[in-house]
C-alpha cells in the first residue's frame, strides 16, 4: 500500500514537472506593425539564436555596445554557455571530464557569444535545424532585454572574456551561472519565453524541445519572410 502510494506520488510529480508550462506574454495583434525576422538554430544538442544586427543596433544600450565592436555581418548568432567548455573546440573525447564538471559542479562561470554572420540564415543553416521567429518590435525588444540581462556589466560595460584564433565570435562575460540546472537550452528557452512563447522549462534541457517550442508558434511558411530588419 505504502509503496503504491509513493510510486503514485513520484509519477504524479514527474508528470507535473514534464508538463509544467511557463506562459509567454502576449502582444496585441496589429497586421500593420513592424515585424522582425529572427531564427532559432538547433545543432542536435545546443541551441543558438540569429537576429538582425540592425535591429540590435537601433535599440542602443550595452548589447548594441558589444555588437558594434564585432566584425562585419548583417546577422548576429547569439548563444550562451559554460565559460570554458562552450569556448573550447578541441575534440570532444578529450573534453569529457570538463563537460562533467560543467554539468555537475554548481555555479560555473558563463559567457554570452556574439558571432557576426554575412550569409542569410536560410541559406547558411539547414531547414531541419532551423525555425523562423517573426516578432513584433515589442516582442523583439523583450527578447533582446533578456539577452542583454545575461551580460556582466559590473565593470561598467560588456567585457570580452574569450576569443578563438581565426574566429570572429566574441565571448562576453555573463552574470549567470552554468550547470545541469541551467544549461544552454534552458537559456534559449527563457529568451523565447521573454519574446512571448510558452515554454516547458523541465523539457527544455534538450535542444529538440526548444526547437519544437519555436516551431509550435511559427508556421513553416514564415520561414520565407523578409530577410532582415
Amino acid at each position: 500500500m505504502r509503496r503504491g502510494l509513493i510510486l503514485a506520488v513520484v509519477l504524479g510529480v514527474s508528470a507535473a514537472l514534464l508538463t509544467w508550462t511557463t506562459p509567454g506574454r502576449s502582444t496585441p495583434s496589429d497586421p500593420g506593425a513592424e515585424r522582425i525576422a529572427a531564427y532559432l538554430l538547433d545543432n542536435g544538442f545546443h541551441t543558438d539564436l540569429v537576429v538582425p544586427r540592425a535591429a540590435l543596433m537601433r535599440r542602443g544600450g550595452p548589447l548594441a555596445q558589444a555588437v558594434v565592436e564585432l566584425a562585419p555581418g548583417d546577422w548576429i548568432v547569439i548563444g550562451w554557455g559554460d565559460a570554458k567548455f562552450y569556448v573550447d573546440q578541441s575534440p570532444i573525447g578529450s573534453r569529457l571530464p570538463d563537460g562533467a564538471r560543467a554539468f555537475f559542479r554548481p555555479g560555473n562561470p558563463s559567457v554570452l557569444m556574439l558571432d557576426p554572420e554575412v550569409e542569410d540564415p536560410r541559406t547558411r543553416y539547414a531547414a531541419d535545424g532551423r525555425a523562423a521567429l517573426i516578432l513584433t518590435r515589442p516582442a523583439f525588444d523583450r527578447m533582446a532585454d533578456r539577452i542583454e540581462g545575461s551580460l556582466d556589466l559590473s565593470g561598467g560595460g560588456p567585457r570580452v572574456a574569450a576569443v578563438r584564433p581565426g574566429d570572429d565570435a566574441r565571448f562576453f562575460a555573463s552574470r549567470e551561472t552554468f550547470s545541469i540546472l541551467h544549461l544552454c537550452n534552458h537559456w534559449s528557452a527563457q529568451v523565447l519565453n521573454a519574446a512571448g512563447l510558452p515554454i516547458r522549462p523541465v523539457r527544455s534541457i534538450v535542444s529538440a524541445e526548444v526547437l519544437r517550442t519555436a516551431r509550435g508558434q511559427t508556421p513553416a511558411e514564415l520561414d520565407t519572410a523578409a530577410r532582415g530588419d
